[in-house]
């Protein structure tokens, strides 16, 4: 029961607290100026509010503090959390150099570390169990920064961010629920909940954005309920459901920065050349974009819920070729999906796109270094 009704319940409150508290947030950010301008590689038109991170936040709170247990890696993800936030939030109304925001991501990752929050091991099917020894904490470090700018990379267009991120947590609850993991259970279904509710100001046309306090939030926790929910487990997806989950922002991440090492640009300076950006120029519209990249992360994390429940074998030990089928017909769709989405994005567009545009696109932005700005 525990693991089952207590996260639904976490997610419902979540969502109502974000409903409740998101016009607050808005007002907040006006009255500080924190309010995000229209600009050449910004895609909205009209000066909007940022700080909805703030309410991402109290939806994800009010439920968790109530139903997590006295729990030391549980309630030390909560503090980590509230932290990024704060210094989301510092970035949103003040502005932060990247190499600040990195060294406080660095520190906010280190307090669910320090509490024992880690990834010890990895769990490879057919190889089996390796331990990482003190590898763990450094590993675990970059884990929780990787995610926090990834997350942070997406926040670019109305609703992507907050539904790419609901979605990821929807699949990570079902996951740590049907492992027995409460606690990692209740804090994606939470943190589900909140961006649930959160694109009802934020889907296009947004009123409100969430802000490096936002994507810094969802980052920071998707990147905790991974390891606590799934990867800390002796199952055979620990290592690999995570990956599939977060397929999109990797993906994207991975390619524009191999895209600006090619080039010799700063991998923190900003440019229009990701997912997002890209299905942008070949004509397609914010909400088409957006609900075409819902339905790639939907896609891969119905492929992991396959993994985790759909068995190739039977209970005594030989192939069970129905199971075998199934997930061989997961992997073969999610795969062909991939392929195609990036075929479409990384070829016809850069057919269509000079090389030489874009290079130049991005040293135009050079000055700025806001990469990290999100929204």
């Amino acid at each position: 029961m525990t693991t089952t009704l207590i996260p639904i319940l976490s997610a419902i409150v979540a969502a109502l607290v974000v409903l409740a508290v998101t016009p607050l947030a808005m007002r907040l950010a006006r009255a500080v100026g924190a309010l995000d301008h229209p600009s050449d590689r910004r895609i909205h038109r009209e000066p909007t509010p940022r700080l909805g991170g703030l309410a991402i936040l109290a939806g994800f709170l009010v439920p968790v503090l109530f139903f997590l247990p006295d729990d030391p890696a549980a309630r030390a993800l909560v503090v980590g959390a509230v932290l990024i936030t704060m210094l989301g939030a510092i970035d949103d109304v003040w502005g932060l150099s990247p190499a600040v925001k990195f060294a406080g991501q660095a520190a906010c990752a280190a307090i669910p570390v320090a509490a024992g929050l880690t990834i010890d091991h990895i769990t490879l099917p057919v190889i089996g169990v390796g331990d990482l020894g003190v590898a763990q904490y450094p590993l675990t470090i970059l884990w929780f920064v990787a995610l926090v700018n990834m997350i942070n990379f997406t926040d670019g267009m109305d609703g992507l961010a907050s539904g790419i991120t609901g979605l990821g947590a929807t699949t990570f609850a079902i996951l740590a629920a049907s492992l027995g993991r409460a606690d990692p259970a209740i804090m994606a279904a939470a943190l589900a909940g909140a961006c649930a509710a959160f694109l009802v100001y934020n889907f296009h046309p947004a009123k409100v954005f969430m802000g490096d306090a936002g994507s810094m939030l969802l980052g920071f926790v998707i990147a905790g309920v991974a390891v606590s929910g799934v990867m800390k487990s002796a199952a055979a997806i620990a290592v690999v459901a995570p990956l599939i989950i977060l397929a999109i922002p990797i993906l994207d991440t991975s390619f524009v920065i191999l895209k600006r090492l090619k080039y010799g640009l700063p991998v923190y300076n900003a440019d229009r050349s990701h997912f997002h950006h890209r299905f942008f120029t070949i004509g397609w519209s914010q909400r088409k974009t957006v609900l075409a990249l819902y339905a790639w992360c939907a896609l891969m994390g119905a492929a992991a819920i396959t993994l985790r429940f759909v068995s190739y074998r039977d209970p005594d030990g030989s192939l069970d070729l129905g199971g075998t089928l199934v997930l061989g017909a997961t992997a073969l769709v999610a795969i062909a999906a991939s392929v195609y989405l990036v075929y479409v994005l990384e070829i016809l567009k850069w057919r269509s796109t000079p090389v030489v545009t874009l290079v130049r696109q991005s040293r135009f932005t050079r000055a700025g270094r806001r990469e990290m700005v999100g929204r």
